[in-house]
């Protein structure tokens, strides 16, 4: 126990809860497919800095797809994955800069405002036509890459593009698990040449990886298919629920 404190500089009330953080994280991403890195700055911004934990969620976030995409290839959009990742790559570099350039709370505020808006004309049964076309795509990953750089919270912009789909559950679910897998695969290399990739937010990363992996197997056991007409509901109401959350939490 000692050890582990000492590599994570936390102490041992932080360590728990950050342990018990991840593990709902988890489980949740085991059944939604997403919202793990939007739980962990949700909850985890009370103990350390979203720049700390971005580094921190790409850990949970490889493990997390280590255990979901197996056997997900298949069942994934691959065409509008490829966009998504192509837009989200070029994202990414733009929400880095922005998070060292603007004030911490601006940059989060308009990314959860622009989560919060969506997710609910998603939930009116808004139609957005510009979603199925090639720019809206690209857009739609670049515009995730920016929202990942600023508050790590990426996933939940791809989400709602995805779930605009009106696709089945399942290839729903696949394409989220393919894009997060990949893009963690390609912002790697960004994380690490900006210098957040450090020996204590890697051990950080890894301890917590452990409970994150094990909340995902429980997740992934709820995703049967008595509750799947549940699951974009669940999804979107998942998502306005963080981004209200995010926004009281920065209000107060």
């Amino acid at each position: 126990m000692t050890a582990l404190l000492t590599f994570t500089a936390l102490s041992p009330s932080a360590l728990a809860f950050a342990a018990f953080a991840t593990f709902v994280a988890g489980m949740v991403r085991g059944f939604s497919g997403f919202a793990l890195s939007a739980l962990v700055m949700a909850s985890l911004t009370v103990i350390l800095a979203p720049v700390d934990l971005i580094p921190i969620c790409w850990f949970l976030e490889m493990s997390a797809s280590a255990l979901m995409v197996r056997g997900g290839f298949a069942e994934a959009d691959k065409t509008v994955v490829t966009g998504l990742v192509i837009g989200s790559a070029m994202g990414l570099p733009v929400g880095l800069l922005l998070t060292t350039s603007v004030p911490e709370d601006t940059s989060k505020l308009i990314a959860l405002l622009l989560i919060l808006a969506l997710a609910a004309t998603q939930m009116a049964r808004i139609r957005m036509p510009f979603l199925a076309t090639k720019p809206g795509l690209y857009g739609s990953g670049f515009t995730a890459g920016i929202a990942t750089g600023l508050a790590s919270v990426g996933g939940m912009v791809v989400a709602l593009y995805v779930l605009a789909q009106n696709a089945p559950a399942r290839s729903m679910r696949a394409s989220l698990v393919m894009f997060l897998f990949v893009s963690a695969v390609i912002s790697f290399v960004t994380l690490t040449l900006y210098g957040l990739m450090t020996s204590q937010t890697v051990a950080r990363g890894l301890i917590l990886a452990i409970p994150a992996a094990l909340g995902v197997i429980v997740g992934k056991r709820l995703f049967i298919p008595r509750f799947e007409p549940y699951y974009r509901p669940f999804c979107l109401t998942l998502l306005m629920g963080l981004a209200a959350l995010g926004i009281v939490r920065m209000s107060l």
